[in-house]
């Protein structure tokens, strides 16, 4: 299996920062983290990829290694379709498969429906909608823009693990391998979350970012939609008007898993396989 290397890309004022896994000359396949995740998220799922594709893997503006915004205000679905547009552009591929977790399936359905219409050949939706419950909404702002601060990387540890619980279960490597690339210093010293708190401000100044139903109408890549069992952001109802419309995805639901599917139990990596091969 390949390596993971690092690539850092120019969008304007911004650094964009990638992970790498695979051969350049493989079909392209972008994977994009959720709200406050970074690229990494992936490394499981891009490792066993690599042997076939060639798997980029961005961290979102303000989260990761990539630059943060000088202002909250800025963080936005048009500012992530910008740098979107600015890594596809670095590679060049004619066609791509988009693999998108929460955050990056709406981004997905957004490129799909839109820039890179006829270029997005199969799109992975995972665990999100073109509608997000209130109740949810309200949740995931609330913790975004609360990180917390501890003192020490097995406290970090233990609220990632609590944090995350409904990510299902996952081998300790995988636990081990989240606080290594989900924790930062902050000026104090201390530790926190690897993102930005002020993303949280596009549920307060872009709250029609999150209602997609005329671009996921507007989808006719390939789509397969993978849902948690116990999932708050992808409402069952939800899903189920998604199989109705737009592409009419293929749909897998995985059980004592909410929000959300990790694609490292072999099941959802076989599933993603298949699909992205189709």
């Amino acid at each position: 299996m390949a390596q993971r290397t690092s690539a850092y890309i120019r969008s304007k004022d911004l650094e964009l920062h990638v992970s790498e896994w695979g051969n350049r000359s493989s079909p392209f396949v972008m994977m994009w983290h959720g709200l406050a995740r970074t690229g990494r998220d992936f490394d499981e799922i891009a490792e066993a990829l690599s042997d076939q594709y060639f798997v980029v893997c961005p961290d979102t503006v303000g989260r990761g290694l990539s630059n943060w915004m000088t202002s909250g205000d800025n963080y936005s679905m048009a500012l992530y379709c910008n740098t979107v547009m600015t890594i596809v552009d670095h590679y060049g591929p004619a066609t791509l498969r988009w693999v998108g977790t929460s955050m990056g399936g709406l981004i997905g359905i957004r490129m799909a429906a839109e820039a890179l219409k006829g270029r997005i050949t199969h799109l992975v939706i995972n665990d999100i909608g073109p509608e997000i419950p209130e109740a949810a909404r309200r949740r995931i702002a609330d913790y975004v823009g609360n990180p917390p601060e501890h003192d020490t990387i097995r406290e970090m540890g233990e609220w990632l693990r609590t944090s995350y619980a409904p990510f299902g279960d996952n081998p300790e490597s995988f636990w081990s391998r989240l606080v290594d690339t989900s924790v930062r210093r902050t000026d104090n010293g201390r530790l926190t979350a690897h993102y930005d708190p002020a993303i949280a401000a596009q549920f307060i100044q872009h709250p029609a970012d999150f209602d997609t139903w005329p671009q996921y109408d507007a989808v006719e890549a390939k789509t397969l939609l993978v849902r948690g069992a116990d999932s708050d952001v992808l409402a069952k109802p939800v899903a189920e008007e998604m199989l109705k419309r737009g592409p009419k995805p293929q749909f897998a639901e995985f059980h004592d898993i909410g929000h959300a599917p990790t694609f490292v139990a072999r099941d959802q990596q076989h599933l993603l396989r298949e699909f992205l091969a189709t």
